[in-house]
């Protein structure tokens, strides 16, 4: 019961659970941090989804590559797992936690739907959470996941 009480706390007062399934809960001006976090597809999933994100020309101006990270939270904002690039030019299936890239564009990461010790994730609400370069705040995307 107080475990119940403490996530409506979390839900009510805000935590990654203030937007909807659709919305960034990054600030309006994302764009102008040089990166977007996109919403995953399929939303909601079964077991797999992919995630896709933009890197702008503009991160690149200086000629040095840029390290993005991608992190999958539940609700309770435990870290559960990262996924992986799909399309990564160091190679494919990388954990895409401090990854390095050359170039703007638009890529992917693939999630199974697995923790980091490989068990299937519960039915509910995750988080995947975007950093790069520890550039700005970080945006946030809601996932859904089904059984």
């Amino acid at each position: 019961m107080r475990r119940a009480l403490g996530v409506m706390v979390l839900l009510c007062s805000g935590g990654f659970a203030s937007a909807t399934a659709q919305e960034p809960l990054a600030p309006p001006g994302e764009r102008g941090l040089g990166f977007k976090l996109e919403q995953n597809y399929p939303n909601p999933f079964n077991s797999e989804t992919r995630i896709p994100f933009e890197l702008e020309e503009a991160l690149f101006d200086e000629g040095k590559p840029v390290t993005v990270s991608l992190r999958i939270y539940n609700i309770l904002q435990q870290f559960v797992a990262a996924p992986v690039a799909l399309g990564y030019p160091g190679g494919e299936g990388l954990s895409l936690l401090q990854l390095e890239y050359l170039s703007p564009g638009r890529y992917e990461a693939y999630w199974d739907g697995r923790d980091r010790q490989g068990n299937k994730v519960a039915t509910g609400v995750y988080f995947v959470q975007m950093r790069v370069d520890d550039r700005g705040p970080p945006p946030v995307r809601r996932m859904f996941v089904t059984k």
